[in-house]
């Protein structure tokens, strides 16, 4: 990123740029890590699933071939704009090329963090970030509006169970992953066997294991947040790498703006001698198959 194109109104993050903050963003989101990404293109894609019933058959020589059932459900990506913005001090648009593009990388990594939380907050709960108020696509593309079924209630001391109980709704369907709250990962650093040992000491002191028997985890704070209205949830179990799909458009716009109270703060830019960085990126999901996950959630 050139100093020209560093500080022109309503440039685009260099591709290499947009690259790492996608990376950080898959470092940093849950669902991004326990998931298979995929970019997806700018005006959204569409993902088939079928499902088959019925056993495959054996055809001998001579011997009708028999019809099977099959069905095939379309299930439309669409990229939902995801926006941050946050005030700096306008030297910034007097220091160096190389200080710019130090200042932009640092910047990056703090709007990945936003962005990776903000998507989680978004897929899982189908809350709007900013608010914290119900999206309108919460019961269609979420997993709090659309996993209903295979619910199991959140109880500290048999965490564990809980998590066993989740996973066994799922008979029939690959377990490839499981998202836990701190508040879960807590309660299984307590469990205790009859001797007094611990049973899962890898969760003790804030350890955060990325396997749980074999299976990927990961911990994060997104799960139980909540609006004022909904429950938390502690455990999502499922299929992440073949009923989740994620991906991002490339264009990842960077505004400078100079002028004004853009973001209605009630202070002027210029009056106090700073500018705002706003950036946009686009970011489409889709449950593909909402039965292939489970969920314990706040009693």
């Amino acid at each position: 990123m050139t100093e020209t194109n560093a500080t022109k109104k309503g440039t685009l993050f260099s591709p290499e740029l947009v690259t790492e903050i996608m990376s950080l963003v898959k470092g940093h989101s849950t669902l991004a890590k326990l998931s298979a990404q995929k970019p997806i293109p700018f005006t959204g894609t569409t993902e088939f699933v079928f499902s088959l019933d019925g056993n495959a058959q054996i055809v001998g020589e001579g011997e009708k071939k028999q019809a099977g059932k099959a069905s095939l459900t379309p299930k439309v990506i669409a990229p939902v704009k995801f926006m941050y913005q946050a005030r700096v001090t306008d030297e910034f648009l007097r220091a160096s090329e190389e200080k710019k593009v130090n200042f932009l990388k640092t910047y990056a990594e703090g709007f990945s963090k936003k962005i990776a939380e903000a998507f989680d907050i978004a897929a899982i709960h189908g809350l709007e970030p900013k608010t914290m108020t119900d999206a309108t696509f919460k019961a269609t593309n979420s997993f709090d509006g659309l996993v209903t079924g295979n619910v199991v209630n959140f109880a500290a001391a048999t965490v564990d169970d809980n998590l066993d109980a989740a996973i066994q709704t799922l008979v029939d369907k690959e377990v490839t992953g499981i998202a836990l709250s701190p508040t879960a990962s807590q309660a299984l650093s307590k469990i205790k066997d009859k001797n007094g040992v611990a049973i899962y000491p890898e969760f003790k002191f804030g350890a955060r294991p990325e396997q749980f028997y074999g299976t990927p985890l990961d911990i994060n704070k997104t799960l139980q947040l909540k609006s004022t209205t909904g429950k938390a949830d502690h455990a999502i179990v499922g299929d992440f790498a073949s009923a989740f799909k994620w991906g991002y458009a490339e264009n990842i716009p960077l505004e400078i703006i100079e002028y004004g109270d853009p973001d209605g703060t009630g202070r002027d830019l210029k009056a106090y001698n700073e500018i705002l960085l706003r950036a946009e990126a686009y970011i489409g999901w889709g449950i593909l198959d909402e039965k292939a996950f489970a969920r314990v959630v706040e009693a």
